[in-house]
C-alpha cells in the first residue's frame, strides 16, 4: 500500500519542507491582499480600482477544475512522484511574476493584476502539489502537526507580505520591497525540493486521479459541506471586524500593530495548541470546541456593539486577538480532518475540493456580511453570525465526522 510505505518517513523533514511552501504561498497572499491596496491607496488610487486587487483570488477559488490533471502528472503510473519538480518550476515562476511586478512599478494597476493572476495560478497550482505531498506522506498521527504547518505557515507567510513588505516599501522603494519577497518565495521552497528528493521512492500505481471518483465518496461530500459550514461560522461573524473597530474609535495603528505582531503571536500559538489538541483528542472534538468558542466570541461582539458603554479600546483589542486565535486553533483540526479523509491516491484533488469550498464560502461571507451590516448595523450582523456557527455545530455531532484513516484504501 503506498501510504503505508511513506508513513515512516521523519515528520520534521516533511514539516519543514511543506512548511516553507505554506509560508511561500502566504507571503504572496499577504502582498497581494494586505500590502499592496495599502501602498494602492497612499499613492491615490480609489477603492473602487483597489477593489479588483481581490479579482486574484479566482485561481484559488477554481483550482479544482486542474487538480485532476496536476495529480495525473505528479502521480505518473512509474517512478518517482514529481511533486518536487512541480513546487520547483512553480516558485521560479510565482518568483518572476513578483519580480516583474516589481519592475513594472504600482503605478500600472491593470499590467500588475495581470501579473498577480498568474502568480496566483501558479502558487495555487503548487498547493495541489503540496498538499497532496503532505497527505500521503504523513501518518495519521502526524496530520494534526502537519495542519499546524499549513495554518502556523499561513500567519508566518500573511505577517511577512504584509508586514514586512509595507516596512521595505517605507524604507527602500517599491522595486526592492517586492524583489525581496520575490527572494523569500524561491529560498522557501528550496527544502521542499530537496527533501521530496531524497525521501521518495519509485513505485507503481493504477489510480487514475479524478474529480468524479472524489465526488463519488461520501466522506468527500460531508467534507466539502463540513468546509462550507465550518469557514462560513469562522468567518461570517467577524467579516466587519475591521470597519467595526474603526467606527469604534480603535485607531488604523493599533488595529495593524494587533493584527500584525500580536495577531502571529497569538495565530502561531493557538495553531500549535491546535496541533497537541489534534494529537490527542482527534479533530472531531477541536471542532466542536473551536466552533463554540467562535459563537461565545461573535455573541461578545454583539453586546459590545449594543452596549457603547462596555467598548472600551483594551476589551476591543483582547476580542481582536482572540478571533485570530479561535480561527487558526479550529483550522488547525479542519486541515487535519480533510488530511484524513482525503485518498492518497489522489489527495491533490481531495483536498483541493476543500480549500476551494473555503474560498468561494469565505468571499460570499465577506459580500453578505457587508450587505448586512450596511443595511442593519453591526449587532444584527454579528448575530446572524451565530446562525452558521449553530448549524456547523449540529452538522459536526450528528454526521460522524471521524471515519477510519484508511477505509477508502481497503476498500
Amino acid at each position: 500500500m503506498q501510504w503505508e510505505k511513506q508513513s515512516t518517513t521523519k515528520p520534521a523533514a516533511v514539516f519543514i519542507a511543506i512548511g516553507g511552501v505554506y509560508v511561500g504561498q502566504s507571503v504572496i497572499g499577504g502582498l497581494t491582499y494586505s500590502g499592496l491596496p495599502a501602498v494602492l491607496r497612499q499613492g491615490g488610487a480609489s477603492l473602487t480600482n483597489i477593489g479588483f486587487v481581490y479579482l486574484v483570488i479566482l485561481p484559488w477559488a477554481v483550482k479544482f477544475l486542474w487538480a485532476p490533471l496536476i495529480e495525473r502528472f505528479r502521480l505518473p503510473p512509474t517512478g518517482k512522484n514529481r511533486s518536487g519538480l512541480i513546487i520547483f518550476v512553480g516558485a521560479i515562476i510565482a518568483a518572476s511574476g513578483l519580480a516583474l511586478v516589481g519592475t513594472i512599478g504600482p503605478q500600472a494597476l491593470p499590467w500588475i493584476i495581470t501579473c498577480l493572476v498568474v502568480v496566483a495560478f501558479t502558487a495555487a497550482t503548487v498547493d495541489i502539489a503540496c498538499d497532496g505531498f503532505a497527505v500521503e506522506t504523513l501518518a495519521p498521527k502526524q496530520r494534526g502537526w502537519g495542519s499546524t504547518a499549513q495554518v502556523g505557515g499561513a500567519y508566518l507567510g500573511s505577517a511577512i507580505g504584509s508586514g514586512l513588505f509595507l516596512v521595505l516599501y517605507a524604507r527602500r522603494g517599491w522595486s526592492l520591497s517586492v524583489f525581496s519577497m520575490a527572494a523569500v518565495v524561491l529560498v522557501l521552497s528550496w527544502p521542499f525540493v530537496l527533501i521530496n528528493q531524497y525521501i521518495q521512492k519509485p513505485q507503481l500505481r493504477q489510480h487514475l486521479p479524478s474529480l468524479r471518483f472524489a465526488l463519488q465518496r461520501r466522506e468527500v461530500r460531508k467534507g466539502i459541506i463540513l468546509a462550507g459550514l465550518f469557514v462560513t461560522a469562522q468567518k461570517f461573524g467577524i467579516s466587519m471586524l475591521g470597519p467595526y473597530l474603526i467606527d469604534a474609535n480603535i485607531s488604523l495603528l493599533i488595529i495593524g500593530i494587533v493584527n500584525g505582531t500580536g495577531g502571529l503571536a497569538v495565530g502561531l500559538f493557538s495553531a500549535f495548541c491546535g496541533g497537541v489538541a489534534v494529537r490527542r483528542y482527534g479533530s472531531h472534538k477541536v471542532l466542536i470546541l473551536a466552533l463554540i468558542m467562535q459563537s461565545l466570541l461573535i455573541m461578545s461582539f454583539a453586546v459590545f456593539s449594543i452596549l457603547p458603554y462596555v467598548q472600551q479600546t483594551l476589551i476591543l483589542i483582547c476580542a481582536l486577538a482572540a478571533s485570530s486565535g479561535v480561527m487558526a486553533f479550529g483550522f488547525v483540526a479542519l486541515y487535519a480532518h480533510f488530511m484524513a479523509i482525503a485518498d492518497p491516491r489522489q489527495a491533490g484533488v481531495d483536498f483541493t475540493l476543500f480549500q476551494c469550498a473555503d474560498s468561494v464560502v469565505s468571499m460570499a461571507s465577506g459580500v453578505v456580511s457587508g450587505i448586512i451590516a450596511g443595511h442593519f448595523g453591526y449587532s444584527i450582523q454579528f448575530l446572524c453570525g451565530l446562525i452558521p456557527s449553530i448549524a456547523a455545530l449540529i452538522f459536526i455531532c450528528k454526521a460522524q465526522l471521524d471515519f477510519p484513516m484508511v477505509q477508502h484504501i481497503e476498500n
